[in-house]
């Protein structure tokens, strides 16, 4: 008895070590490309993947760009593959933290957490709660960073096979983390903040005429297992409404979108079976916005450029893409009724966000292609440059099965003057005309 109680307090203690993060890991999560950068034979920047040539370079695609550039739709630009680095407030925090973060009985569950990034060490295909500490590294990553506001934000509804416009909405967008702050005042949390909240959006539609003054409002708590609150202000109507859950799966303002789609990921851990599918060296749409193509569609008075859309449809961005070191992480809603059979997300591994996601029907068929373009901070806004916080600059959301696509342009600021508060309650859309 005493032998096999040795013998499985040895096992325990292995397993604890086998999964202590280190500083080398720390250092390795945040700086993927200290040794060198991913190569595959025959891709260079300059390079130009299309129809003809895409059976080269298939190993460099996720299976939905892949079959985008195969029929024709799109051709990839490549890039140089460059860090973006994060900022230091937030690896500083990851240090600090390093170890004190577990996951609780149940997906959804955690304990210990304060800031930085929770399991900094590299995934491993064998722990079967892979998948779901990588969602936790995506939740409270530094996506924006503290606070920031898309201001404006652009989407345009198109059809992808005649290439019509049929719409175009100007939102501004705003993000407040109320927890696990790291980069302004007041660190490590606002307060008071007697609901507990996480996280809060708000968005305001200023165009077009019908839609103007319609407001909406995300409230995450930091209990995963509560549901968000989410709020619908219709200014024509001149009241607030409570969303019902299963309406953030609804296509958001007749677009392309669900609020769940919101950021890559908009939905809480416990809503998805996470699975870590491997690590792979693909492109993704990271560039330096200030080099790219950029339209004179919008007149912005201090005279930014937004990036310009082209291929079928006009559905994609006009941008270069980097090859770099991805997460594969599969996640299957737990709700049955869900009306999304999977996503299989593309996370890039130094900046912990999702940029490509491929969305799969409940019959198992690829519907969705989902695209979120990142600008190095220090290639665009000067109020962006220092930040280490990689921008959200442009986004193309292609209903593959419908031919229809929704594009977004962004122009994103870290600025946490745009973000007070107040704005993150119900009383502030009230007010709002």
């Amino acid at each position: 008895m005493i032998k096999q109680l040795s013998l499985a307090l040895i096992t325990a203690g292995l397993a604890g070590a086998a999964s202590a993060a280190t500083e080398a890991d720390v250092e390795a999560s945040f700086n993927p490309y200290k040794n060198g950068v991913p190569s595959v034979a025959g891709l260079s920047a300059g390079t130009v993947i299309n129809k003809g040539n895409v059976e080269q370079f298939k190993d460099a695609l996720d299976p939905g760009m892949y079959m985008v550039v195969k029929n024709g739709w799109y051709d990839i630009k490549v890039g140089k593959t460059t860090s973006f680095d994060v900022d230091k407030h937030y690896v500083a925090a990851t240090r600090a933290n390093l170890n004190k973060t577990k996951l609780g009985e149940k997906p959804g569950e955690i304990t210990g957490f304060a800031a930085g990034r929770p399991f900094p060490e590299e995934p491993d295909v064998n722990d079967p709660r892979a998948g779901e500490k990588l969602a936790w590294n995506y939740k409270y990553g530094i996506n924006w960073g503290d606070g920031a506001a898309i201001y404006p934000f652009f989407w345009k509804y198109r059809n992808m096979e005649s290439g019509e416009v049929e719409r175009t909405i100007k939102f501004n967008f705003h993000f407040l983390n109320f927890k696990h702050r790291v980069q302004n005042d007041p660190v490590p949390e606002i307060t008071p903040n007697p609901s507990e909240l996480f996280r809060g959006i708000y968005v305001k539609v200023l165009e077009p005429q019908d839609l103007k003054n319609t407001q909406l409002l995300i409230q995450r708590y930091e209990d995963d297992a509560k549901s968000d609150d989410a709020y619908l202000y219709l200014g024509f109507q001149r009241r607030v409404r409570r969303l019902a859950t299963g309406q953030t799966t609804d296509a958001f303002l007749g677009s392309d979108l669900m609020i769940e789609d919101f950021e890559g990921y908009n939905g809480r851990i416990s809503d998805m079976k996470w699975t870590y599918k491997g690590t792979r060296n693909i492109l993704m749409p990271y560039y330096n916005h200030n080099e790219q193509k950029l339209t004179d569609e919008f007149k912005d008075p201090d005279g930014y450029k937004y990036v310009d859309f082209t291929g079928q449809g006009g559905c994609f961005p006009d941008i270069t893409w980097q090859l770099r070191k991805v997460y594969v992480l599969e996640a299957q809603p737990v709700d049955s009724n869900h009306p999304v059979g999977k996503r299989v997300f593309h996370i890039d591994a130094q900046v912990m966000n999702i940029n490509r996601t491929l969305i799969y029907d409940r019959k198992g068929e690829l519907w969705k292609s989902w695209t979120i373009g990142k600008s190095h901070p220090d290639f665009h806004l000067p109020v962006n440059k220092g930040t280490g916080i990689a921008i959200d600059d442009s986004f193309s959301m292609v209903d593959l099965q419908s031919k229809h696509c929704t594009t977004g342009q962004f122009k994103g600021q870290v600025d946490p003057k745009l973000n007070p508060a107040d704005m993150f309650q119900v009383q502030y859309m009230r007010g709002g005309d």
